[in-house]
């Protein structure tokens, strides 16, 4: 027979365990054995005033927003409806059945003031990473770098020409992403004023070798970015330096794309995981952008492996004779050409770091080479004064140990595809080269606190635990 429910009156009183009614197996259990927010009073204390209101506990707003970044939650109103109805995550949140859940607009303050000011997402993602080194999975000798494009948050037909004037608006009326970007530009003009090379221009809006291509009125400090096959955009590069041994992202860093910018954020990194966690790699594999001789002798003089292809460009596609068909004789100084002549420097060193080798006029005008070589008076071959680091690490290249890097360098892919397949960051939505950092850091913090579960609660008895 089939009843009927009973439309009356309901109880007056409930007993109701929150506790009880999320899964022992759910990922968010998982993940809340290993994040220790125990610190976050303390350090943010200085950033929140002791009259007035009450203000919304930071540890829940970190706690909201790893929800959203490990469950690809995009929108911050979203992230705060499925709080509101998702007891697992309110669960997670150290929320009870009757908590109100904050609004969506102090996430806004809380990122772009205490958190940017004090820090606090990286001291978030340190923390994670010091649980897997804990935990025994960072092998700490091999690691990998690199960079992948994110669309930034702008439509890319307001923009102008980079090398046209541009009428800002005054800073009370500019939206936080331009005022950033001014700022930055103020700075770069007194570090140059005062002296200071900024080469890297990582702050976003310093000094640079030519003018960008495009600016976008939006968010300046995207950096515009036009390849062969792929309509033009704006972007943002998200650097992972990863460890091989089974892919944890022991450092992050949001920057704007440009090349220059990813090699001087890869020492950056390899610096801070050495002074946080006294990780000191042997080797480090990378792609071709990370071949060039700077970035090599700063890891050979500090006894770190490239497995890098050198960066190279004195290969001639024409049928005439390219660099690597003239011989160097280190003992003397000299390069010899195919045809056997000596090609001589004066030792003058051309823009810090590029020596000139020239032969003579006589012996290029009585080679029967000359069409396959040059049609000037003489052939002049450059050589970097660090070459020999290049030579040495063009030399690893055929070794089984650079292959088997390459190999390991497809665990940071991995996390690149993961990151904007299942995670939905490919495009970013905070606006700004620190909206990018924050961005970036939450994202690697997801993916490592994903990779933790997935590690080492993957089998029952160590579920338990972790759920425990």
């Amino acid at each position: 027979m089939m009843g009927r429910r009973e439309g009356g009156q309901g109880q007056f009183f409930y007993a109701f365990d929150l506790d009880k009614v999320v899964p022992r197996d759910h990922l968010v259990r998982q993940i809340d054995g290993m994040l220790d927010l125990s610190w976050v009073h303390d350090e943010l204390a200085p950033y929140y005033s002791h009259t007035g209101r009450p203000s919304i506990d930071p540890a829940l707003i970190i706690r909201m927003l790893i929800v959203g970044y490990v469950f690809a939650i995009r929108s911050e109103r979203q992230i705060c409806t499925e709080v509101q109805v998702n007891l697992a995550y309110r669960w997670f949140c150290k929320l009870s059945i009757e908590d109100n859940i904050p609004d969506h607009s102090v996430f806004s303050r809380a990122r772009h003031e205490r958190f940017r000011e004090s820090d606090a997402l990286r001291r978030v993602f340190e923390a994670v990473v010091a649980k897997c080194i804990a935990a025994g999975l960072v092998g700490g000798e091999g690691f990998s770098i690199d960079a992948s494009l994110i669309k930034a948050d702008v439509d890319k037909t307001k923009r102008v020409a980079g090398d046209q004037p541009i009428a800002w608006p005054k800073a009370e009326v500019a939206s936080r992403a331009v005022r950033e970007y001014l700022t930055a530009l103020d700075a770069a003009r007194h570090d140059e004023e005062s002296g200071v090379r900024d080469d890297d221009s990582s702050s976003g809006g310093g000094s640079r070798r030519k003018a960008p291509k495009e600016v976008s009125m939006t968010d300046p400090q995207a950096a515009w970015v036009a390849k062969t096959g792929i309509n033009p955009f704006f972007a943002y590069d998200a650097n992972y330096l990863v460890d091989n041994k089974v892919g944890i992202i022991v450092d992050a860093e949001g920057t704007r794309a440009n090349r220059i910018v990813e090699i001087a954020i890869t020492e950056t990194m390899i610096e801070r995981v050495k002074c946080r966690f006294d990780l000191r790699p042997q080797r480090l594999a990378g792609d071709s952008v990370y071949g060039a001789v700077r970035l090599l002798k700063w890891l050979m003089d500090r006894k770190i492996t490239p497995h890098v292809p050198v960066w190279d460009k004195s290969a001639r596609h024409d049928g005439t004779f390219s660099r690597a068909d003239f011989v160097f004789d280190e003992e003397r100084n000299l390069y010899i050409c195919p045809g056997g002549a000596e090609l001589t420097s004066t030792g003058n060193i051309d823009q810090g770091h590029i020596v000139y080798y020239r032969a003579s006029k006589k012996d290029c005008s009585a080679c029967s080479l000359k069409p396959k070589c040059t049609t000037a008076p003489m052939r002049k071959v450059t050589r970097d004064v660090d070459e020999d680091v290049r030579d040495r690490v063009r030399s690893l290249a055929n070794t089984e140990a650079f292959q088997q890097s390459c190999r390991e360098r497809k665990k940071v892919e991995m996390r690149f595809a993961h990151m904007k397949r299942i995670l939905k960051l490919d495009r970013l939505r905070l606006r700004g080269l620190s909206g990018a950092r924050d961005e970036v850091l939450l994202t690697a913090t997801a993916q490592n606190l994903r990779r933790l579960a997935k590690l080492l609660c993957r089998a029952p008895t160590l579920a338990a635990a972790c759920a425990a």
